[in-house]
């Protein structure tokens, strides 16, 4: 009677990757810092936070909560000095009665056109004489609107407030989700475009190896932040798609050098010189049998590339070739913050960098975590 042995099946190379990567801490740490921004900017692409980011719920520049609201008078003032120098900000030009220089003249003029004895002619309708008096009533309802909603905005904010009176912590996730968007999606169009030419030059070799080489030692031979700049500049046409296609179709370089050279390697090996004599096509042997085998190279390049075009965009942004006027982003928020750092007014500067900061930092040690589990030859 035959005996069943128990046999062991050996892990995958996802498996032993996964394995690898829970016995790293900081690779779990630097994971869930990402997973937390991307479920951020999930919540905020479908309204349940920062949904009213735009709206003025504080004071110009209103400071953080921590710090405290603005004295409301200079240093080294009297209390009252303020009150006395300079009128009421919610008091309205039209509020205040300015004296009639002709005044006297007039009255002077009607005591003179009325004889002795003879009663003074009436007044004159000053409601149908004026034509200004419906104008100067909105002018003064719409002053008192605004002084009501000035009052009822909030003095400090939790991580203070911009020149607009926004809210800069609902402005940063905001931002969040323009500047981690444009990197991923760039990402997966770089990596898409480099893998498939890779595939392509690699596999096939010969004429279309010379091709695609001709065209990424073009690339290659432009600096890459002037290359993307020129190609915004040539566009002219602001936008978080158009960011997008300009590093997603400037950034397949260094994909494609990485999966070429997996290609050349792989194509002579048993398992696709097994699938050609079972009769597998060209597409299936590139795209079904190679590229899995590359896939871990694959998904190293999408981590790194989408770091680097979180910063490419934020520099596009801070130079004004980023996204437009209407769309808040993190280098938007870095080129408001440079006229603000002259005013003292910081904490927009901070939190737009504080965000950036953790979300790069953990992002890049999490590839680095990421690339070692996927090393056949580190166990």
């Amino acid at each position: 009677m035959p005996y069943d042995v128990p046999h062991a099946v050996s892990p995958g190379l996802w498996a032993l990757a996964w394995r690898r990567l829970r016995s790293d801490r900081v690779a779990m740490i630097s994971l869930a810092i990402v997973v937390a921004f991307l479920l951020m900017i999930v919540l905020s692409a479908t309204g349940l936070i920062a949904k009213d980011w735009a709206k003025e719920v504080g004071v110009n520049y209103a400071p953080p909560t921590f710090i405290g609201p603005e004295a409301s008078t200079p240093t080294g003032a009297a209390p009252g000095a303020a009150s006395a120098a300079a009128p009421d900000a919610t008091e309205s030009e039209v509020d205040r009665e300015i004296p009639d220089p002709l005044a006297d003249a007039l009255a002077a003029i009607e005591a003179g056109a009325t004889k002795p004895g003879e009663a003074p002619p009436p007044a004159p309708d000053t409601k149908s004489v004026d034509p200004l008096a419906d104008v100067m009533a909105d002018i003064k309802a719409k002053e008192a609107g605004r002084a009501e909603t000035v009052v009822a905005r909030a003095a400090t904010l939790p991580f203070g407030g911009d020149k607009w009176g926004r809210d800069v912590l609902k402005k940063v996730i905001q931002g969040s989700q323009t500047s981690i968007f444009v990197g991923i999606a760039a990402a997966i169009v770089a990596v898409f475009l480099g893998s498939v030419f890779g595939a392509v030059a690699g596999y096939y070799g010969r004429w279309l190896d010379d091709l695609f080489n001709w065209f990424y030692s073009v690339f290659t031979a432009i600096p890459y932040l002037l290359l993307i700049l020129a190609v915004a500049a040539v566009l002219q046409q602001k936008g978080t798609l158009t960011i997008v296609l300009i590093l997603g179709l400037t950034g397949w370089t260094g994909v494609f050098r990485l999966i070429r050279g997996e290609y050349l390697k792989h194509k002579g090996r048993e398992y696709v010189q097994a699938a050609d004599a079972i009769g597998a096509s060209n597409a299936r042997r590139m795209f079904v049998h190679i590229l899995p085998n590359v896939s871990h190279v694959v998904l190293v390049q999408l981590s790194i590339l989408t770091v680097a075009f979180i910063k490419s965009e934020v520099i596009l942004s801070f130079l004004g070739f980023g996204v437009p006027v209407d769309v808040v982003s993190w280098g938007s928020m870095l080129n408001e913050a440079q006229n603000e750092l002259i005013l003292g007014k910081w904490w927009q500067l901070a939190a737009a960098g504080t965000f950036m900061a953790l979300l790069v930092t953990a992002f890049s040690l999490f590839t680095d975590a990421l690339r070692d589990a996927l090393d056949p030859k580190l166990k």
